[in-house]
């Protein structure tokens, strides 16, 4: 029985572990808090198939100067972090071209679309299948301007197959009473799903990998270390060299596998999220407010609002600012949800420069294995993302091409 070591109890780490644990693998979990400590934990809890546009679209530099300098809006740096950003912020910027969303669409269609069933698969016999709910996913325009600037992305969707109907704004509160005249269209994506708890979603998918035999440690491990059997780890100034050493460890990757000499044009994206906790009401879908950039979704005992990018590194503490904007926009969205109080999180989402996730072999190591930098996607694309590292492990081959995932991208 082979032994394996994954960095990260994550949504990719747990899937990757749980894949291999049913394919006869001896595998152990490394994380310096535990399963679901960082992003996974505070994401928005949808499975959004659709959600196959990133940041870096044509707009983005154009407004990217105003959108910083105004406190509405949803993009924020902390401004003495700017002077370590500007070479990936060139590299970043220079993504936000036509071709390359389209590149990033056709690329990301097949690891997301059938997010729901990967999932299902993924928690089947486990415990975490009441976690689990298939529920379409609103975008909500306050405009009909802002509907029509996204009206390309929306067509490049339908071209790959996602489906969705454009609804106006009243039409759409009759279906979800909370927003009876917020928006004037609202696109309803089908084939979502939703996640009612993501923490304890991915906390009891865990216990099942543990129930089943695995192991999970809780440690910081300092870097990756070349050994004479391959890739191995320090922790605690010891060097581990499992047979196979996979790192999942999110927005941290960076810095770990740079140690090896892999430099990938990556940062943080910081990311807020805050809860209204025991709400009078709650929204039938989980719904994407176009102009804040933020998701409203119904969880367990609470709504959640999730978005906001801010830059700022790894290490700087909660920003007021986001918290404030989140609170306000939500306010005035929801005027009629009373509440008992309102939590509020900070997480660090892993972002490439390309915006595609790295998933594959460490170039020119043979027993290392890398998947991570999922950006706003980690738990839609976690399940299947883990079952494809479970795959390429066993030296099978997955059925979509895994070339733009290839991390020997940056390798030079």
């Amino acid at each position: 029985m082979q032994e394996v070591h994954i960095l990260g109890a994550g949504m990719v780490g747990i899937s990757t572990a749980i894949w291999l644990q049913r394919a006869g693998f001896n595998v152990t979990v490394i994380d310096r808090v535990g399963p679901a400590g960082g992003a996974s934990y505070g994401n928005a809890g949808v499975l959004a198939a659709g959600s196959i546009i990133p940041i870096t679209t044509p707009a983005l530099p154009k407004n990217a100067l105003g959108m910083l300098l105004d406190k509405a809006s949803p993009l924020f740096i902390r401004w003495p972090y700017l002077p370590k950003m500007i070479p990936f912020l060139a590299n970043y910027l220079s993504h936000c071209t036509n071709k390359h969303v389209e590149h990033y669409a056709r690329s990301m269609t097949p690891l997301l679309s059938d997010t729901l069933a990967q999932h299902r698969e993924l928690a089947s016999g486990t415990g975490a299948e009441s976690f689990i709910s298939e529920h379409p996913y609103a975008f909500g325009y306050h405009s009909l301007e802002a509907f029509e600037n996204d009206s390309k992305w929306w067509d490049l969707r339908a071209q790959l197959g996602i489906r969705f109907d454009i609804v106006d704004g009243k039409e759409y509160g009759a279906i979800d009473p909370l927003f009876p005249d917020q928006f004037k269209k609202v696109v309803l994506c089908h084939d979502h799903g939703r996640i009612a708890d993501p923490g304890e979603y991915i906390k009891t998918l865990a216990s099942d990998f543990v129930k089943n035999g695995g192991q999970i440690r809780v440690d910081e491990i300092t870097r990756l270390v070349k050994t004479k059997n391959g890739m191995g780890y320090e922790i605690k100034n010891q060097v581990v060299t499992p047979e196979i050493l996979v790192v999942s460890t999110g927005a941290w990757s960076r810095d770990i596998v740079r140690t090896v000499g892999l430099r990938i044009p990556f940062e943080t994206e910081r990311g807020y999220h805050i809860e209204l906790i025991n709400p009078s009401k709650e929204p039938v879908n989980s719904m994407m407010v176009a102009s804040g950039k933020f998701v409203i979704t119904p969880l367990t005992g609470r709504i959640r609002a999730a978005g906001i990018v801010e830059f700022g590194g790894l290490e700087l503490p909660e920003n007021d600012e986001p918290i404030e904007l989140l609170k306000s926009q939500v306010q005035a969205l929801l005027p009629d949800v009373a509440f008992e109080r309102i939590d509020s999180w900070l997480g660090h989402r892993p972002a490439p420069a390309d915006s595609l996730p790295l998933i594959g072999k460490l170039p020119q190591v043979s027993n290392c294995w890398l998947g991570f930098g999922h950006q706003h996607v980690g738990l839609t694309g976690g399940a299947k993302t883990g079952r494809i590292m479970a795959e390429l492990i066993q030296g099978r081959t997955p059925d979509l091409n895994m070339s733009p995932f290839d991390p020997a991208r940056f390798h030079s």
